[in-house]
C-alpha cells in the first residue's frame, strides 16, 4: 500500500491522533508517552504523519523557519513505527518536509536539522533524496561554521546546557531525548565509522547526536 502523508499545524493535532502516535511510540525502543506527546504539540509548530490505508506508521514535529537568516526545516521528537513499511514512512515524510522547504524558501538552500541517538536516523538524509555535506560525517573535520551550526541548534532544541560541540554531542538529564527515531532497514549497509560518532551517545541517560545537512536549491527546485 501507498504512504499518504500531511502535515498540518499542530493546533490540529488531535487527541485521538496523540493517542495513535503514543502506540506507535509504546512498540519501538523510544517510549515516548501522551504526557510528552501534549507537551511536544505545544513546543512545535507543524506535525507531519504518514499512513498505509489509514493507519499511521510515523510522525514527525517540525518546524520551517530562518536560523539567523539561513531557511531551515527543523525535526524534533519523530517516530517511524518497526515495520516492513518503515523506510517507505520516513520517505513520505521527509519528501513532504523537502516540499514545503521549497515552497517556503524558493530558490535558496535550506538547512535541515535534527538529532538522533543511532546510526539509522542518517537514513533520513538520504530516504527521499540525498542531502550534502552532512555533520558529523566520518573522516571530516567540521568547521568553525559546522561547530556553530551545531551550537545554534543545540540551543534551538533546548539542549545546549551540557553540549560538546566538537563531538555533536548533547548530554542528557535522564529523559528520554526527543529525537528522530528510526530504525533502518538495512542495517548491514551502516558503516563502523558512521556507527562510531555514536559510541559516546547514552541513550539511556537521554544524550543525544545533533546532526544537520544541507538540501540545495537546485535540487529542491522540481518539488515546487
Amino acid at each position: 500500500m501507498a504512504i499518504d502523508v500531511e502535515t498540518k499545524d499542530c493546533t490540529a493535532l488531535g487527541d485521538a491522533e496523540l493517542e495513535d502516535m503514543g502506540n506507535i511510540c509504546a512498540d519501538g525502543p523510544a517510549q515516548y508517552d501522551i504526557g510528552l506527546l501534549s507537551k511536544q504539540r505545544e513546543e512545535w509548530v507543524l506535525i507531519t504523519l504518514a499512513r498505509s490505508n489509514g493507519v499511521l506508521q510515523g510522525f514527525s514535529f517540525c518546524t520551517l523557519e530562518r536560523i539567523g537568516g539561513t531557511p531551515s526545516v527543523l525535526i524534533g521528537l519523530a517516530s517511524v513505527k518497526r515495520t516492513g513499511k518503515r523506510q517507505e514512512a520516513l520517505k513520505a515524510m521527509m519528501g513532504d518536509q523537502l516540499r514545503r522547504a521549497v515552497l517556503a524558501f524558493p530558490d535558496e538552500d535550506v538547512l535541515i536539522g535534527t538529532r538522533f541517538v543511532d546510526a539509522s536516523g542518517f537514513d533520513a538524509f538520504t530516504s527521499y533524496m540525498k542531502l550534502n555535506d552532512v555533520v558529523p560525517r566520518p573522516d571530516h573535520k567540521p568547521t568553525g561554521e559546522d561547530r556553530a551550526w551545531g551550537r545554534r541548534l543545540a540551543k534551538r532544541f533546548g539542549v545546549d546546557a551540557e553540549y560538546d560541540e566538537r563531538a555533536f554531542l548533547a548530554k542528557g538529564d535522564g529523559n528520554p531525548p526527543c529525537v528522530l527515531d528510526h530504525e533502518t532497514a538495512k542495517p548491514e549497509k551502516i558503516s563502523d565509522e558512521v556507527r562510531a560518532l555514536f559510541n559516546d551517545v547514552n541513550a539511556a541517560k537521554g544524550d543525544s547526536l545533533v546532526a544537520f545537512a544541507w538540501a540545495m536549491a537546485e535540487d529542491l527546485a522540481p518539488l515546487a
